[in-house]
């Protein structure tokens, strides 16, 4: 491990090194072997470093056949290089890392609730609990206990142990190795087997909020964020927040019942603009009803949703069980159409669709009192309603 640069000091940001050997990869990409390295590789739940090796970046590092294969843009130069740690990425990842041991230690002891998966994203962190349900005030207590452990500022520390010695500790989990077992210790914490960077302190995590929950596989998926990442959080929301009271022109205290006071306004709105709409169309009906002739009616439409063409039909059938209904709408580029008859009337409304969508290459069916599809506006709405009624006239005679 001398060579992993990384578990010597998390916080080393350059180093020299020699490429070892370069190659190219199955996949055709680039990597180098260095003799030496502070690039800590994807693993253990925690994402890889980036950076540069002598000013070519450094885009992914992986361990593979017992080497770190750092994947690189161009060819590294012989002889010694110099190797830059993106530090940001760095040191939020040893936030993160830190804070899930904090948090999972807080629900663990706390509720009995061990963790039994972790990732680390690129926004948020999760962890999944090994429990069926998780209610908000247990989430709360378990953030408060990882809060204090930060503000205690507990020291965290690495050590490398023979399986006995690990053994010995109150480890959270069995060592899924017998020898080289790295223990991170938060001083009279946490103690967990650990090939992740971490920093000095509990005290650098910074804060650690929990975000939410979700059932996942029978146990719970809890999202949260640690140190800087939350200040941006809590920076995104504060934006929204202030826009919502300028919008709302209302205190902060005052947002909620104000909001909830819009929501059923808005409901009451779109339930009179319903009924409305459905005494608009009831009169559209009625007056359609009173043009037909010989109970049939075919009428052209632009712009109208398919939704509206069943539910006019419907309430024109409604009224008139002899009724045939054909109704079309050219909608764009694409003409719509809906067939109904009444319980008394003539005719198969599913086969007489499918006969007439032939004319513009569309797609619809149904059943033989009611049937809708659509396709290209090959035809105009007028042109395809003369095609139907003539359809019509030859299933019906």
């Amino acid at each position: 491990m001398m060579n992993r640069l990384y578990y010597q000091d998390a916080y080393l940001q350059t180093f020299p090194a020699r490429a070892i050997r370069q190659e190219y990869d199955e996949a055709g990409r680039l990597f180098a072997v260095l003799n030496q390295t502070a690039f800590y590789p994807t693993g253990g739940g925690q994402p890889h470093d980036t950076g540069t090796l002598q000013g070519i970046a450094v885009v992914d590092v992986e361990e593979a056949q017992g080497e770190i294969r750092h994947y690189i843009a161009d060819k590294l130069p012989k002889g010694e290089i110099s190797g830059q740690i993106d530090w940001k990425r760095r040191f939020d990842h040893m936030q993160q890392h830190a804070g899930q041991h904090i948090l999972s230690a807080a629900f663990s002891d706390l509720l009995g609730m061990p963790t039994v998966a972790f990732h680390l994203g690129r926004e948020t962190v999760t962890i999944d609990l090994k429990t069926p349900s998780l209610a908000p005030e247990q989430a709360l207590q378990a953030e408060a206990l990882a809060n204090q452990a930060v503000l205690e500022n507990r020291s965290i520390t690495a050590r490398w142990l023979h399986l006995q010695d690990a053994l010995a500790l109150p480890l959270r989990k069995q060592p899924s190795v017998t020898e080289d077992i790295r223990v991170v210790i938060i001083d009279d914490f946490d103690y967990n087997g650990c090939g992740g960077t971490h920093p000095r302190s509990t005290g650098e995590v910074g804060p650690i909020k929990i975000l939410g929950w979700e059932r996942h596989k029978g146990n719970i998926r809890l999202e949260f964020a640690c140190g800087w990442r939350v200040l941006r959080l809590m920076d995104a929301k504060q934006g929204i927040l202030q826009e919502a009271v300028r919008l709302l022109n209302s205190p902060e205290q005052d947002i909620p019942e104000k909001l909830q006071l819009l929501l059923t306004a808005q409901k009451n709105t779109e339930k009179a603009l319903q009924e409305a709409n459905h005494r608009l169309l009831a009169a559209e009906a009625a007056d359609l009803l009173r043009q037909a002739e010989n109970s049939r009616i075919a009428a052209a439409f632009h712009d109208r949703s398919m939704q509206e063409l069943a539910k006019l039909a419907s309430l024109i059938t409604g009224q008139h069980e002899s009724a045939v209904v054909l109704l079309a709408s050219k909608n764009g580029d694409v003409l719509q159409c809906v067939c109904t008859k009444g319980k008394q009337a003539a005719g198969d409304m599913n086969a007489l669709l499918k006969e007439a969508l032939l004319l513009i290459n569309g797609k619809g069916g149904g059943n033989a009192a009611s049937a809708r599809g659509g396709g290209p506006s090959i035809l105009t709405a007028e042109e395809f309603l003369q095609s139907l009624t003539d359809l019509l006239k030859q299933q019906t005679s």
